[in-house]
């Protein structure tokens, strides 16, 4: 997928859980959430910038996406620790910052992951395990179509969550 179609994948696996999030109370970590996720969509295609790294390649693994993970929780628990922060979600008490840290860094790279092997050229979700493409070849990436059809379902998928969560269903 290119820039738009992952937008539009981090969309659509982020409405369900703002929709969690702001019925919970916690629609600053929403906001926070949703918006580190389209951020930071196009991350593992950092291999595009760096040499020696093929594309699809480490940053398109589990492992990159635990990395990620490892790093947001290490942020979160420092900020958790130095500013005594934490997120308290009705319903589900308090959560430290450290796991959701970890939550959130790890779900945005499965999230282009997710982007990623609906292509024909798919995802190697076990590197350096394996050496197995994943995909479900329904679309080629340069697809425009799909690029901004995802987009659209996407920005649909969270302004539906957004007003059935402020009304409460």
């Amino acid at each position: 997928m290119y820039r738009f179609g992952h937008f539009g994948i981090s969309l659509l696996v982020f409405a369900p859980l703002g929709f969690l999030l702001v019925t919970a109370g916690a629609v600053e970590l929403a906001f926070v959430t949703g918006a580190t996720m389209l951020w930071l969509s196009m991350l593992p295609d950092v291999d595009h910038r760096v040499p020696g790294i093929s594309h699809r390649g480490p940053t398109h693994s589990l492992l990159f996406a635990a990395l990620v993970g490892g790093v947001f929780a290490a942020v979160g628990g420092f900020l958790g620790q130095r500013l005594g922060l934490t997120a308290t979600i009705d319903g589900f008490g308090t959560v430290g910052l450290a796991a959701f840290g970890f939550f959130l860094g790890s779900l945005t790279v499965v999230t282009h992951l997710l982007g990623d092997v609906i292509t024909p050229m798919g995802v190697n979700f076990l590197w350096p395990v394996s050496k197995k493409r994943y995909s479900l070849s329904l679309t080629p990436a340069k697809n425009t179509l799909w690029n901004y059809g995802l987009f659209v379902l996407g920005v649909f998928a969270v302004a539906a969550a957004t007003v059935l969560a402020i009304r409460g269903i």
